[in-house]
């Protein structure tokens, strides 16, 4: 299709992304905030990958559903992505906090929170419907999906990844015909149903939808009528189905590596496995590809100083090394190793820093010992603490997760002070 078809018909697609969820395994980093508006790799944001995917896939109608703890999710979409769009040609992104506008309930699952703002669906009036999670890692250009949803004449196409069986039992899982048709799906399978062909492997659901909007908007009027629990997976997806115009749609992804790069960073230890695969020499996510660019907001920073030369012994030696480190660092005396620093952290002089992810307006006093750490924004490390090296102190003063990682969250400040 010519460059022209691909922007006529993303000019109808109306995207929602969800992003109103409590995200309570990744606690205590949600605890402040929505899911979605937790940092990530340095400079970004987690909700900032599917924006960026709806604006290179020239998809320019975008309301971002919010809930839970919001504000600083608000502040971020409105501070860097609504200046991307202009309100002239009827692009927009919005912020959309929940409203109780059907009724007085607060949204109880994916379809109810869709069904909750189906008067500013039926108001846009788009054609397409595409429905969007806000907190996963991944590059994906959705308009080759929508060219697949019109040339099957589908009703609704679902997102689909190969995964390992162990690994589909927290998805949605799907049957597919040789057409691509979906002709089963059970939401996280105690035993998942695998590939024909092929032994161990799953196709699950990514948790994108592309809908034809006049029908979706039958569907989750019919759902919010019955007693279901109001959800995409366990509800609308299955009834759908029985019509025989659901498809699956093969994850083509834009990462340009071997591998498809799609990650739920929904734990603690996924969180910070996918920020140290950032720092490895050749990470398996490329955030340097100007052709699909990851966009955010960003403050005005002065540029990353190092300072302090002296190898001596005892001396002090201002270095970072298989690390990202972003703007208005200062590395001063102080060590840092297989880490990634948000903009303003201050390391200081004989503070050594491995393998940890240190969120803005960090500052590590002198003589810290940090590893396998990550610290939220705004906290100071006094002088010669010590964690990530004793478990069982670290236990006692902070969330430290299943492999070991240690979590220390803004309102600790006071405690180690």
């Amino acid at each position: 299709m010519s460059l022209t078809g691909h922007l006529s018909q993303a000019r109808s697609v109306l995207s929602l992304v969800l992003a109103g969820g409590k995200g309570e395994r990744l606690a205590p980093l949600t605890t402040p905030r929505a899911k979605p508006a937790v940092p990530f790799g340095g400079k970004y944001r987690i909700i900032d990958f599917t924006l960026s995917n709806c604006i290179n896939s020239t998809i320019k109608k975008i309301a971002v559903i919010t809930q839970y703890k919001s504000l600083s999710l608000d502040r971020h979409v409105q501070l860097g992505w609504q200046r991307l769009v202009s309100p002239e040609l009827g692009e927009f992104i919005y912020t959309v906090p929940a409203q109780q506008q059907v009724g007085e309930r607060w949204y109880s699952g994916t379809a109810d929170a869709v069904f909750q703002n189906i008067f500013f669906i039926e108001k846009i009036n788009l054609p397409y419907l595409l429905v969007l999670s806000g907190d996963h890692i991944y590059k994906m250009d959705y308009s080759e999906m929508l060219d697949f949803h019109i040339q099957h004449g589908a009703l609704s196409t679902i997102a689909a990844i190969e995964v390992d069986t162990d690994s589909a039992r927290a998805f949605g899982v799907m049957q597919v015909d040789e057409d691509g048709r979906i002709i089963g799906f059970e939401e996280k399978p105690a035993e998942p149903k695998t590939i024909p062909g092929k032994p161990g492997q799953c196709l699950a659901s990514m948790g994108i939808y592309l809908f034809n909007t006049d029908d979706i908007i039958h569907s989750l009027k019919k759902d919010a009528a019955s007693s279901s629990s109001h959800d995409f997976g366990k509800n609308i997806i299955p009834e759908l189905i029985k019509t025989g115009r659901v498809f699956a749609y093969n994850f083509q992804d834009e990462n340009k590596k071997n591998a498809k790069y799609w990650r739920d960073v929904g734990t603690i230890d996924a969180y910070w496995e996918a920020n140290m695969d950032l720092v490895s020499v050749d990470p398996q996510l490329n955030l340097y590809d100007e052709h699909w660019p990851i966009r955010t907001h960003q403050r005005q920073c002065p540029p990353v100083k190092f300072v302090f030369a002296q190898e001596y012994p005892g001396g002090r030696l201002g270095h970072a090394l298989d690390s990202i480190v972003s703007d208005g660092c200062i590395i001063s005396g102080g060590r840092v190793l297989n880490s990634v620093l948000s903009p303003n952290v201050r390391i200081n002089s004989w503070a050594e820093v491995q393998e940890s992810i240190l969120m803005e307006n960090v500052e590590i006093g002198r003589k810290c010992k940090i590893r396998r750490a990550i610290i939220d924004k705004n906290v100071f490390i006094p002088s010669e603490t010590i964690i990530g090296y004793d478990p069982e102190e670290d236990r006692k003063r902070f969330h430290v997760s299943p492999s070991g990682i240690v979590v220390v969250p803004k309102a600790i400040i006071s405690s180690l002070s």
